[in-house]
Parts: C-alpha cells; structure tokens; sequence
C-alpha cells in the first residue's frame, strides 16, 4: 500500500521564520522530468535520493566512479551493497549544501530517521504513491508549498503542460544557436524551412520565437559549459561566411573562432527576438555541474557586460550567483538596470557564500534584483528537498539582518516576501503568461 507524503506542521521561533516556510515559494529553475516520464521511471528510493548533484561530492570525498554508478542503478536489488559502497563518501560530505539536500529528502519525503537498507527498502511505498498522476503537482505546489516552476528541458518547444498548466512553464531553449551549433534538420522539422543560407537561418530563428515564445517562460542558455560567456557584436558577413563553412562540412568540426562568432551572431538574434517577444533571457554564469572539467576563465558574468550594454532594453537573469565570482555579480546587478540575479542551484552549491551574497547584494542592490529560488534539478522530490534548504538558509540570512539591527524583523518579512515570490510575478509578467497560457489553443506538451 502507498503512502502520501503532506506538508509537515512545525513550530518556529520567529515571526520571520515563520513568514518564510509560509509564503509560496516561486521556483524559477528546475530541470523537472516530464510527468509521464516521472510515472513511469523504474526507481527505488536510493537512486532517487542521489540522482541529483550530491555524486559530485561523494567523487571528490573518495567515492570511485564505479560505486556511484552502482548505487545510482536501481535494477541492482542489493540496496546493502549499493549504499555501502557510497556511505563514506556521503558522511565525508555530510555538511556539504549538496548532501544537506539528500537529508533533507531522507527526512522530508521519506521519513527515514537512519540512512541504512532496511529503512530505504521500508520506505519504497511512498516513492511508489508520488508516481502517480497528479502526485508531482501535489508534491511541488501543495506540499512544498511552490507557487509555480519554471523548467529548462533543452528544447525549444515551450508548451503548455496539461499536468499543471498555470503551475509548470517551460523555457525556449537557446544554447545550441549560442554554441554556434545548426541543427539543420531538426530546424526544417520544426519550421520547415531549409537552412542554405543566413538568410534561412534568420527566418528559422524568428520563426521558432513566433511558434513557442507565446507560452514560453523565458529564453534560456548555458552555453558557458562549452564557450566563453564573453561576447562580441559579429559583422553580418562574417557570420554568413562561419555558416557557410558549417553547411559546407557538416561532418567537421568548425574552428573555435567561426563557432563563435555564429553563436554571438546567433545569441545576438535570441536577445532580439526575446525583447520584441517580452521574455526574460536567461543565462548560466558561474559553476560548472560535476568534476574535473570547469574552465573558471569562462564562467564570470563580468564576461557579459558587453552584451548587457548593448541590449538595454533586454531583461536578463543571470544564474547561480557567477559562484565564485559573486562580487563582481553585485556590482553587475547594482549598475545595469535590465538584469537580476537567479539563486537557483546557489543555496545548494556553497549556502554561506550564498547567504553573505545575499547580505551584500541587499546592502548594495535595489530589492527588485534577486529572484530567490529555483531547484535546478530532474526529479520532484528533489526540487522539494532544495526547497526547504532555500528557505532555511533565507530565513538564516535574514535573521542575521534582525540580530544585527540592520533590519526590523518586519522589514525582514517584506524583503522576504519580494525575494521569494513579488520579484518573480514581475519580472517574468506571471499574470499575463498565465491568461496567453490558458488561451492558447495549440498543441499541448506530450512528452
């Protein structure tokens, strides 16, 4: 028999702690699994529990690659086996923001007072009753208390979701133009033209924003994992000729150099297009998912400021805090009036840098900059778990505000209440998303 998980009841200390766990929670980033694809995924309660960022730290605690592979493969009855191969790497991890997600799900979701086989095989049900129709929406809005999710699934075919359609929105996937990568024919599939040209390709692109920008989200990229986030305007022509060069020999590789001045060429249109469609652009700045490949001399969002100088009339968000390049993003935030920041995947990535980000950019930003929260992760569950850490570390953050009297605790409340949810409505025109969303009469997400 499955077992519901409900939103626990709990006592707090503060008024602003308990303002904090109250008040909906926009979640602006998440890579959530579609719900059929949730349903239907053959898990058992610890692959779920370390399908999400905490391999990266039992890697780097000692943990070898074969042992997280292993306890990640839920067709392996041996649960004994899978967990202790992993287990000390976890515990060396224990106080990482990665694994205080994972004991937040153990607690949260599952119940489960001690990490160990039995309790794992024990608490089986209750993943099996979340893998029901309805039971993803029931678990991010009802019990983890989210107003709604914004998820980026590498596509560009931003539909409704009939699962939750005023609950899930979905970004217009930008990174392959940005990356200076054409996919000729999924691009004839989608819009049916065929790109022999620059020509072909300024109308494939426009023609995608007209198909799916109405119930978009926003625009989003994360180029920054395989080019610089630096940017440079492109002279039209030479754009022609880097394409060119791509159509002609689609089998080889382009040279650095021709990738990216089709993709600024390319990112340069995406920015365009998004300010006639009035959707945010977002970006990854900063850390890189996993181990042993960051290139730091990539990642700053100081890379941007040519781009943000060039497009004011864009509304750009920028992810993740640059971490950890953080200064630099307040003073980013602080200048430039069409930009803000995304706490998505911060809280979790280092929580104290984040905290004291937070403190500076209060002290040096206007309120309106930060956008609070977003999971940055596939499965449901985990989304909660990062929900609760967020605002934890929110309400930690904000009480160091009222212990040092910086702020009333009242005044703590408002900031709270405009990161956490009045910042998103704004900037990301909620409301209205909303009535073109339940008006749309198009095709609907099917996957």
């Amino acid at each position: 028999m499955t077992r519901r998980v409900e939103r626990l009841e709990r006592s707090f200390a503060t008024d602003l702690e308990r303002a904090v766990f109250k008040t909906p929670l926009c979640d602006t980033h998440e890579h959530l699994q579609y719900e059929n694809a949730w349903i239907e995924e053959k898990a058992d309660v610890l692959s779920d529990l370390l399908n999400n960022y905490v391999p990266a730290d039992l890697l780097t605690a000692g943990a070898s690659q074969k042992a997280v592979e292993r306890a990640l493969d839920s067709k392996d009855p041996d649960i004994a086996g899978r967990l202790a191969g992993v287990l000390p790497a976890l515990e060396r991890s224990r106080y990482t923001g990665y694994a205080e997600t994972v004991y937040l799900c153990v607690r949260h979701v599952y119940g489960i007072e001690e990490l160990t086989a039995a309790a794992l095989a024990e608490a089986q049900p209750i993943l099996e009753g979340l893998k029901q129709p309805g039971e993803r929406l029931r678990l991010l809005r009802d019990v983890a208390g989210l107003e709604h999710v914004q998820t980026d699934d590498f596509v560009w075919a931003a539909l409704p979701d009939p699962s939750g359609k005023d609950f899930f929105f979905y970004d217009l996937s930008w990174r392959n133009f940005c990356n200076g990568e054409i996919p000729v024919e999924e691009i004839h599939k989608e819009t049916g033209i065929e790109v022999k040209d620059l020509e072909d390709l300024d109308e494939a692109m426009e023609k995608l924003f007209e198909k799916y920008a109405p119930c978009a989200i926003a625009v989003k990229s994360q180029h920054a994992y395989n080019r610089t986030l630096l940017w440079r305007e492109r002279e039209r022509a030479d754009a022609a000729i880097a394409l060119n060069k791509l159509l002609s020999h689609p089998d080889t590789e382009l040279a650095e150099e021709d990738r990216l001045c089709l993709g600024d060429y390319c990112w340069a249109k995406g920015v365009e297009h998004s300010i006639r469609h009035e959707l945010p652009f977002k970006l990854h700045t900063g850390y890189y998912v996993g181990n042993q490949h960051m290139r730091t001399e990539r990642i700053p969002a100081g890379n941007l400021c040519t781009l943000l100088i060039k497009y004011p009339k864009a509304r750009f968000v920028l992810m993740h805090i640059a971490y950890p390049y953080q200064e630099e993003l307040v003073a980013i935030i602080k200048h430039f009036h069409n930009t803000v920041v995304d706490l998505c995947w911060a809280w979790s990535i280092d929580p104290y840098s984040t905290k004291d980000f937070l403190r500076r950019a209060l002290r040096a930003a206007p309120l309106n900059q930060v956008l609070g929260f977003g999971g940055d992760t596939g499965k449901p569950t985990s989304a909660y778990a990062y929900s609760i850490q967020a605002r934890t570390w929110l309400a930690r953050t904000l009480a160091e505000e009222v212990r040092d009297r910086a702020l009333s605790e009242s005044e703590a409340i408002r900031v709270a209440e405009a990161w956490m949810r009045e910042n998103q409505r704004e900037y990301f025109q909620l409301e209205k998303k909303r009535r073109m969303v339940a008006a749309w009469s198009g095709p609907m997400l099917e996957k």
